[in-house]
């Protein structure tokens, strides 16, 4: 999927070491502090590791969150903040201004889940933690709520490809596929016009990728109706339907191209290359080629001026995100080890605030070969 899905780059932060000298006055303070200079250099060190797997990253996410919850919320679990919020400030990047491998079904299976599980975290993020930010997010950065969105509606776009997929793959009724179709480039749709009003220096080739899923979808869905079309013999509707496919196809494919050619963050993808990308402009091909024979012979019909509208529902298959909760408190955290930190001791001269000469490195992504391209398959 690395060379499938568009992906902007890693978000990178600033070393934090959570020395409050002074401050951390007693063994547990101290503790605290030692455990979440590990799990967070932990946690980092697996967005880049090949070896990480859904369940560790999870792990690692839920052992840094309990500790740093301390700093966040009070104990007692009432609706004040921790008297230690503001200790420490993080600095990170941000994303914009600064061939398809055959997968197994259990492959394909965590692909979904962890893009349900990434829009059920934009959705929390935007939705509950943002707010609370003293200072509102700029516009045009990565917390600001048409970028989280963005990034909520592309996870829920990407996670029906695979439910597609696999539909496809299992000879599901047209019908079905192309509600999904439909669906899924609405979500792409969605997701572009959210990005509409940003600087086009910054987010041109993100749009153009969300712009070209989007008419891929849209000719999968006229494809996939011309098949229903002709099978209740409505062979003129039918040839109209896969004549708009081939449009959309066509955009696709010169878009995939103007994708390519816009500089902008991120690696580029080459879906035009993939055997799955490839396959449908055969199959608008061959249908439309067939719906045209079947008329000369048989059906005799009208093919309309217009294209059939496109008001499909799927029943089954759309995403949803999965709700997101951050993992409670750690155990470790109790009023004594709240108490033996002394913010009387905080030196005036504060260091732990990021200074603005300060820069932070780019994370240094794996460069990930695609595999040998065996098309959309899920076994």
């Amino acid at each position: 999927m690395t060379h499938w899905f568009h992906r902007n780059p890693l978000k990178a932060t600033a070393p934090v070491a959570f020395n409050y000298y002074g401050v951390a006055a007693g063994p547990a303070a101290s503790k605290i502090c030692s455990d979440l200079r590990s799990s967070r250099a932990r946690l980092l060190e697996l967005f880049t590791d090949l070896s990480c797997n859904p369940e560790m990253m999870k792990n690692a996410a839920d052992s840094y969150f309990s500790l740093l919850q301390g700093f966040i919320n009070s104990l007692d679990e009432s609706t004040q903040e921790s008297k230690l919020r503001y200790i420490q400030n993080f600095k990170w990047t941000d994303t914009l201004q600064g061939q398809v491998p055959s997968i197994t079904e259990d492959e394909a299976k965590e692909v979904h889940r962890s893009l349900k599980i990434a829009a059920g975290i934009f959705k929390h993020l935007k939705e509950s933690q943002i707010p609370k930010l003293i200072t509102p997010a700029e516009k045009g950065r990565d917390l600001e709520a048409r970028l989280l969105e963005a990034y909520v509606v592309q996870c829920q776009a990407e996670a029906q490809e695979v439910t597609i997929a696999r539909a496809i793959e299992l000879k599901h009724a047209p019908g079905l596929i192309a509600a999904l179709a439909y669906e899924t480039a609405n979500f792409y749709q969605k997701a572009d016009h959210t990005l509409s009003s940003l600087e086009p220096a910054y987010s041109a080739k993100w749009r153009k990728y969300l712009h070209l899923k989007m008419c891929f979808y849209t000719a999968y869905a006229y494809c996939y109706h011309g098949q229903t079309l002709l099978a209740s013999d409505k062979c003129g509707e039918a040839i109209r339907s896969l004549q708009e496919a081939e449009k959309f196809y066509a955009k696709a494919e010169a878009l995939c191209k103007e994708y390519g050619e816009t500089k902008g963050p991120g690696p580029t993808v080459k879906p035009s290359g993939h055997l799955f990308f490839r396959k449908l402009g055969n199959l608008v091909k061959n249908t439309l080629e067939k719906c045209q024979r079947e008329n000369g012979f048989i059906y005799f019909q009208k093919i309309p001026t217009e294209a059939p509208q496109l008001e499909l529902k799927a029943n089954y298959g759309l995403v949803e995100p999965v709700p997101f909760e951050f993992p409670p408190t750690s155990a470790h955290w109790t009023p004594d080890t709240l108490a033996a930190f002394d913010l009387t001791k905080r030196p005036k001269d504060d260091s732990t605030k990021s200074k603005p000469e300060e820069t932070v490195k780019p994370v240094k992504e794996p460069d990930i070969k695609p595999q040998k391209d065996t098309g959309c398959s899920i076994s």
